[in-house]
């Protein structure tokens, strides 16, 4: 084709698609999220403060990928299940990948948990390096649902293993999680208005684990309703 007088080779949107495709099975993103991107990120059924929260989380998933990759620090996405965390951290991952040509890994964390497990059964085909050398190394690595397992001294050695290389050898790290970030978020949530002991983010993943997330993320707390209770159930 001719651009201004000159001429340019551009990509037919087949194999733009196909490239696509290859790059979201590349970076682990499970099919039912390779859809999400920004354009898709519905707040219009949001109203008030809670189109407000989503809408900065919004900006706030665009700028990282603006910026990058001379952001200094990853995000940490909190909200309850269905605000969209997972939808905005695909859509970065995505993004990279098509602008900024960026390697990226999506791991969920029991996923992540049960394969390192896997790898010390014998007649698996799988090692422990194997398994942890791309989440070290990738450029930009998503954690979705950190704290879903119950902690364990296992489980926060290994998390603060992987977060301290990537912190350390400044890898950009990108976490979600359905977990309340203080005892009195639980308290609003919880029906008696009780505080219990595993309910918050620290007490799933570790106070040390928790720590290094503060100097390696920047907190975007998403507040609205479940998007798939309050519109997807009514589109039935």
């Amino acid at each position: 084709m001719e651009r201004e007088g000159s001429r340019a080779v551009e990509v037919c949107t087949c194999r733009q698609q196909l490239y696509e495709r290859g790059a979201d099975q590349r970076a682990r993103i499970p099919k039912r999220y390779r859809q999400c991107v920004f354009e898709s990120f519905d707040i219009t059924f949001a109203k008030d403060e809670s189109r407000l929260s989503l809408d900065n989380a919004l900006m706030q998933a665009k700028g990282f990928v603006k910026e990058y990759p001379f952001v200094k620090k990853g995000l940490l996405f909190l909200g309850k299940p269905g605000v969209g965390k997972t939808h905005l951290t695909v859509a970065i991952l995505k993004e990279l990948m098509a602008q900024k040509k960026a390697d990226c890994l999506f791991y969920s964390f029991q996923e992540l948990l049960q394969q390192i497990r896997d790898s010390y059964n014998p007649v698996s085909l799988s090692t422990e390096s194997g398994v942890l050398r791309p989440v070290l190394e990738t450029d930009v690595v998503a954690i979705d649902d950190l704290g879903a397992n119950r902690v364990t001294d296992w489980v926060e050695d290994t998390v603060t293993y992987i977060l301290n290389y990537r912190y350390n050898q400044k890898k950009l790290t990108l976490i979600t999680s359905n977990l309340p970030d203080n005892p009195k978020d639980v308290q609003e949530r919880s029906p008696s208005g009780k505080y219990r002991i595993g309910d918050t983010l620290t007490d799933r993943v570790g106070s040390r684990v928790r720590s290094r997330l503060y100097e390696m993320c920047s907190l975007v707390s998403i507040e609205a309703n479940d998007y798939r209770e309050q519109v997807l159930s009514h589109q039935r």
